[in-house]
C-alpha cells in the first residue's frame, strides 16, 4: 500500500539465549495446539459447537499464548518481531483450527458462493436478474466470483471447495498490513500497535471472514483508509501533488475492486471518508468524491436491474432500527448452548467497546492525535438507521467500527502511549515515557486478565454455532448425489437452506425452503406434512422431478434458531416416508432424499420413474454394501 520505513524492524536485538526466550511460550502454545487438534473429535457436536469438543490442551495453549504475548509486548527491550510472531500464532489457533479439524468446509453461505463460481465456470458467464431470481445480487456484483473463477483455473483445482476452508485464515492475514499502516499513522508505540491488532482479531468474531465477497472487500476497505490516512492531507507543493496523483490511481483501483464485488462496503467506505473531511488535516475531497462517483456509476449501470427491483424494500427499511434486534420465529437463539454462545459474543463486543471508551477518556493526547481514527470508528453508526440489511446491519456496523475500537481499547490497557506529535511522517515525536512508568502501569495483572478473558471468549463467540455450520462428508455426499442425478428443471424442497451445495445448479434447478414461508403455511405442513408438501411440489414439468431433502444441517439450524423442533421435523420426515406419494431415493446417517411420484394413468408407471432414480439408488446400495 505504501512504504514501511516507519514500521519497526521485523527482527532486531541482541543475539544469544536471552534473545529467544520470548519464543518459548509461543512454541509451547503451538505444541499444545497441535496436540489438541490431534485429540479433538468433531463427529458429534452439541449445541455449544466446537467449545465442548475441543481438547483441554487447546484452552491451555491459548492461555499460554496470550500470557506470552502480553509479557513480550510490554517489554521495551524485546524485538518487535516477537509481537508479530505471537499475532500470527493467534491467527493459526483462531482461524486454522476449524480448517484442520473439519473434513469439509464450514458454512452454508460459503457453499453458496462456491455454487456461484461453479456456475460462472460451467456457463461461461452470469445471468440477468429475471433469470435467476434471488441470485441476481451476485450477477450485479460479480468481481469476487470472477476473480475466484480465474484462481480456480490458475490453480488447476476442481472447485473453490478445495481451498475455501482456509479462507478465514487467508482473509485475516490480508487485514494485517492495512491495520499496521493505519495504527502506525498515529503512534510509534509498538505496545499500542500490536495490542490493538491482537484485540482486533480477538474481537472479530462476527464471522465475515469466510469465503465471501465481503471478506475481500473489507480488506480493500482498510487498504483505502490506510492510503488516505498516510498519503492525503499533506502539503508538499508540486511534488506532493504529483505524489497524490499516483496514490489517486491506486485509490481508484482499490475502490473499483470494492464496488464491483460488494453492495454494502462502498457505502461504509464513503461514510468513513466523508467523516475524515471533518478533520482539517483531511479536508481534501478527492478520496470521497472518487469513491462516490465510482459507486454511483456502477449502481446506475451494471447494478441498476437489481437496484430497481429492490429499491421499494430499501426505502421501506430506512429507520427500521428494530430490525437489527428482531426476535421471534427463526430469529431467537434456542437452547442452552445457543443462548450461552450468543451472550459470549455480546459480552466480548461490549467489552471491546467499553474499553475503547475508557481509552478515549484516559488517553487525552491520543484522543487528540488519533481523532481521524475516532471519526472513522463512529462513521458506520448511521447505517443502523439506513437499513436493517436483513437483520445483519448490527454485525456489519460492529465489524467496521472494530479497527478503531480495538486501537482505543488497547490504549485503555496501557498506562501511557507515544504518539506522532505532528502527524504521520513529519518526524517530530512526543517523548517516550520512562521505562519505570511503563512497568508501573502494566505490571499489574488486570490488563492481562482482560486480554485473556477476551481471547478465550472469542472461541464460543466464533465457533459456538458449529453444529449449524458443519456439514459432515455424508451430508455433502448425499446432497451432491441429488444434484448429480436431478434432471434439468427439477425442484428441491427443504426445511431451510442450511445444507452444503444448496445452490448447486441454481440456473437449472429450483429451490423452496418452507420454513421461510408464512408461519401459517409452516403450521399446515406440521399438521399434515405429506399431503401439504405433495401439493406444494406438484407442477414440476417433465423431465424435471420434485425432491424433498431433509438433512442434519437443517435440523441443527431449525432447532438452534427457534423454528421447528427436532421432534417436529422428525414427524415430517416420518410422514413423508410413510406416504405412497413419495419414494425414498437416497439415505444415509446425515439425511434422506425423497422423490414425489408422478401421477400417471393406470399402467404407465415404471420406466420413467425408475430411470430418474436408478443412479441414486444404485449408488446408495453400493455404499450400504461397502459399510456392511
Amino acid at each position: 500500500m505504501t512504504d514501511l520505513s516507519d514500521l519497526p524492524p521485523v527482527w532486531s536485538g541482541r543475539h544469544g539465549p536471552a534473545a529467544v526466550l520470548p519464543g518459548v511460550p509461543l512454541l509451547a502454545a503451538l505444541a499444545l495446539w497441535v496436540y489438541a487438534v490431534r485429540h479433538t473429535d468433531v463427529s458429534r457436536l452439541d449445541d455449544f459447537g466446537l467449545v465442548t469438543a475441543l481438547h483441554p490442551a487447546f484452552w491451555a495453549g491459548l492461555a499460554v499464548l496470550t500470557a506470552g504475548f502480553w509479557f513480550t509486548v510490554r517489554d521495551p527491550r524485546r524485538p518487535g518481531g516477537w509481537a508479530a510472531a505471537y499475532v500470527l500464532g493467534l491467527l493459526v489457533m483462531e482461524r486454522a483450527t476449524q480448517a484442520v479439524l473439519y473434513p469439509t468446509p464450514l458454512y452454508a453461505w460459503a457453499w453458496k458462493h462456491d455454487g456461484v463460481v461453479d456456475h460462472l465456470l460451467t456457463a461461461g458467464g452470469l445471468q440477468t436478474a429475471d433469470q435467476v431470481g434471488d441470485m441476481a445480487v451476485y450477477d450485479q456484483w460479480p468481481g469476487f466470483f470472477a476473480a475466484q473463477a480465474a484462481l480456480v483455473r490458475l490453480l488447476g483445482v476442481e472447485s473453490t471447495a478445495m481451498y475455501m476452508a482456509w479462507w478465514p485464515l487467508v482473509s485475516s492475514l490480508m487485514l494485517l498490513l492495512p491495520l499496521l499502516l493505519i495504527y502506525r499513522t498515529f503512534t510509534e508505540d509498538r505496545r499500542l500497535v500490536w495490542t490493538g491488532v491482537w484485540l482486533f482479531y480477538v474481537g472479530n468474531w462476527v464471522g465475515q471472514d469466510y469465503f465471501s465477497p465481503q471478506a475481500v472487500a473489507f480488506a480493500l476497505h482498510l487498504g483505502v483508509l490506510a492510503v488516505v490516512l498516510r498519503r492525503y492531507g499533506r502539503s508538499g507543493g508540486a511534488q506532493g501533488r504529483q505524489g497524490q496523483a499516483v496514490w489517486t490511481v491506486v485509490l481508484s483501483v482499490l475502490v473499483v475492486a470494492i464496488v464491483i464485488s460488494h453492495q454494502l462496503t462502498p457505502g461504509m467506505l464513503a461514510a468513513s471518508l466523508l467523516a475524515l473531511c471533518l478533520v482539517r488535516r483531511y479536508r481534501g475531497w478527492v478520496p470521497p468524491v472518487t469513491t462516490v462517483v465510482i459507486f454511483l456509476a456502477w449502481c446506475l449501470t451494471a447494478a441498476l436491474p437489481f437496484l430497481s427491483a429492490a429499491l421499494p424494500d430499501m426505502i421501506r427499511s430506512v429507520g427500521d432500527v428494530g430490525g437489527n434486534v428482531a426476535t421471534g420465529y427463526g430469529a431467537t437463539p434456542t437452547g442452552t448452548g445457543a443462548v450461552a454462545t450468543s451472550w459470549a459474543a455480546r459480552l466480548l463486543s461490549g467489552t471491546v467497546l467499553l474499553l475503547a471508551v475508557a481509552g478515549v477518556w484516559r488517553q487525552r493526547v491520543l484522543r487528540h492525535r488519533a481523532m481521524p481514527l475516532l471519526l472513522i470508528s463512529a462513521a458506520p453508526l448511521p447505517m443502523f438507521v439506513a437499513s436493517s440489511y436483513g437483520s445483519e446491519m448490527i454485525f456489519r456496523v460492529l465489524l467496521f467500527m472494530l479497527p478503531g475500537a480495538a486501537f482505543f481499547a488497547a490504549a485503555a490497557l496501557l498506562p501511557e502511549v507515544r504518539t506522532l506529535a505532528t502527524g504521520a511522517g513529519e518526524g517530530t515525536r512526543t517523548p517516550a515515557p520512562a521505562r519505570g512508568a511503563l512497568r508501573r502501569g502494566i505490571g499489574t495483572g488486570g490488563p492481562l486478565l482482560v486480554l485473556l478473558a477476551g481471547t478465550l471468549a472469542f472461541v464460543p463467540s466464533y465457533s459456538g454455532k458449529d453444529r449449524i455450520n458443519y456439514f459432515p462428508p455424508e451430508e455433502v455426499a448425499l446432497v451432491q448425489r441429488l444434484f448429480d442425478e436431478a434432471p434439468e428443471g427439477s425442484a428441491v424442497v427443504a426445511a431451510n437452506r442450511n445444507y452444503p451445495l444448496a445452490y448447486e445448479s441454481y440456473g437449472t434447478i429450483g429451490h423452496y425452503w418452507f420454513l421461510e414461508d408464512d408461519r401459517r403455511h409452516v403450521d399446515e405442513i406440521v399438521r399434515r406434512p405429506a399431503a401439504t408438501l405433495a401439493r406444494d411440489m406438484t407442477g414440476v414439468e417433465h423431465p424435471g422431478r420434485a425432491y424433498f431433502l431433509l438433512t442434519q444441517g437443517q435440523f441443527a439450524n431449525s432447532e438452534m434458531n427457534g423454528q421447528l423442533t427436532g421432534e417436529q421435523l422428525n414427524r415430517i420426515r416420518e410422514s413423508v416416508a410413510a406416504s405412497p406419494r413419495f419414494r425414498l431415493v437416497a439415505e444415509n446417517g446425515a439425511g434422506a432424499v425423497y422423490e414425489l411420484r408422478r401421477e400417471r394413468p393406470e399402467g404407465t408407471e415404471g420406466a420413467e420413474g425408475a430411470e430418474a432414480t436408478e443412479g441414486m439408488e444404485g449408488a446408495e446400495g453400493a455404499e450400504r454394501g461397502a459399510e456392511r
